[in-house]
């Protein structure tokens, strides 16, 4: 219990979530009096991150930023409008096709958020949408980034369960595309209560002109998906092709590629994946306190008093990561919880892993657009403008739909598992 008291005090102090497991970790260690645990500590820390999987998560930043620099985000989205442009409220449903087109090259919602925030928003201003549904229209397409593959959260899901990295990508692909075409019928939906605008209608010259420049764009995720899919690339691999191709499109097919920017970039991406394997490595400590104080088995027996179905306990769970995902970014709630919940789902109640750890990774992507924390959220109210409370209200039907996925997806374990079957 003392644990727990130093965890939550920790914690509602304000302290990053990395030190909160890491000190949580080191105050266990001196409350159990097993001070030897101290000198194998840092090896645990470091041991931790000779993980070949996590090599993915810069890689797949890394391809993000060189999209981005490359021209291929513009391109992605001129092809979209190619498909939907011409339907009453166009921008919209552009808006969502082109996000599940760079869902399947970013990999975070975060990234995705910035991206067409800064793009998609504007113009949907200027075509008479409110500033508070056109920016509400790009977090929910947004929300497909974590899972339509590639994925960070299923990177990072895999190397905490110990499970094939590209099997979980590929598990990823239904429910991604049944979050896409659900946020399609949602915006059908309000269609019958909101005047869209009109769209606009493009020639045929036109639509060939966009089509035919977004080939190039086109080849990084089919390189990247269909390495994966065909058994030639590991993720890990798909990723570093994946970057290549985008230095390849960006540089010779687009020209836009800057040298003098590089450097930069290259810094994000440095920063933005210390800020992540540091959590992962606190991550692997904390795992002792958890295993120590056996803290699965003792969820396992309240849980089992509570409910004897897998899909109840799903249920709960999802109810527990709602209010998890209000306070703690994605994937600090992740790393925090899959050792706890993990053998819990597939000892006790024989729960597929990749089916819990899709569920779980869509449900926590629902907490980056919740308050208090709610990261993507303030992201896009950073780069349009909009307050949260200006975005919340249009964004409302999507996070319902959201979460009406996941309880299909709880309870037909199917449309996650039927193609790594």
């Amino acid at each position: 219990m003392s644990i727990a008291a130093i965890f939550a005090v920790l914690l509602a102090i304000g302290l990053p979530i990395a030190l909160v497991l890491a000190v949580t970790a080191l105050s266990y260690i001196y409350l159990s009096g097993n001070t030897v645990l101290y000198l194998s500590f840092p090896q645990q820390l470091y041991g931790s991150l000779e993980n070949y999987g996590l090599i993915a998560i810069p890689l797949f930043m890394l391809v993000g930023e060189l999209m981005n620099e490359g021209g291929i985000t513009r391109r992605l989205i001129a092809l979209a409008s190619v498909f939907v442009g011409h339907v009453r409220g166009g921008l919209a449903y552009i808006n969502i096709v082109a996000n599940m087109f760079l869902a399947s090259i970013i990999g975070s919602a975060n990234a995705q958020t910035a991206v067409m925030a800064q793009v998609m928003v504007p113009e949907m201003q200027r075509k008479g949408f409110s500033r508070g549904f056109a920016t509400a229209t790009t977090c929910a397409g947004a929300l497909m980034a974590p899972v339509i593959p590639p994925s960070m959260l299923f990177v990072i899901f895999g190397v905490l369960a110990q499970v094939s990295i590209g099997d979980l990508f590929i598990a990823g692909i239904i429910p991604g595309l049944l979050l896409g075409f659900t946020f399609i019928a949602v915006l059908a939906m309000l269609g019958m209560f909101y005047s869209y605008p009109p769209g606009e209608r493009l020639d045929r010259r036109q639509k060939l002109h966009n089509i035919l420049a977004a080939i190039p764009s086109l080849a990084v995720p089919a390189v990247m998906i269909g390495g994966i899919l065909g058994g030639l690339t590991t993720p890990t691999e798909a990723a570093a092709v994946g970057a290549a191709m985008s230095v390849l499109v960006g540089r010779f097919a687009h020209g836009e590629i800057r040298l003098d920017r590089l450097g930069a970039m290259l810094m994000r991406v440095a920063f933005n994946t210390g800020v992540v394997l540091i959590l992962v490595a606190a991550a692997d400590v904390f795992g002792w306190v958890i295993v120590f104080e056996k803290v699965p088995q003792q969820i396992a027996l309240v849980l089992q008093q509570m409910t004897a179905e897998p899909f109840v306990f799903m249920l709960l769970v999802m109810a527990l990561l709602l209010i998890v995902g209000c306070v703690l970014d994605g994937i600090a709630a992740l790393i925090l919880l899959v050792p706890i919940l993990l053998p819990v789902a597939t000892q006790v109640y024989g729960i597929d892993p990749y089916h819990f750890g899709v569920v779980i990774c869509i449900n926590l992507t629902l907490g980056l657009l919740t308050p208090p924390v709610g990261a993507a959220l303030y992201v896009a109210s950073s780069v349009t403008g909009a307050s949260p409370g200006e975005i919340l209200r249009p964004l409302a039907p999507f996070l319902i739909a959201t979460a009406a996925i996941l309880v299909l997806l709880s309870w037909q374990p199917l449309l996650v598992t039927a193609l790594i079957r």
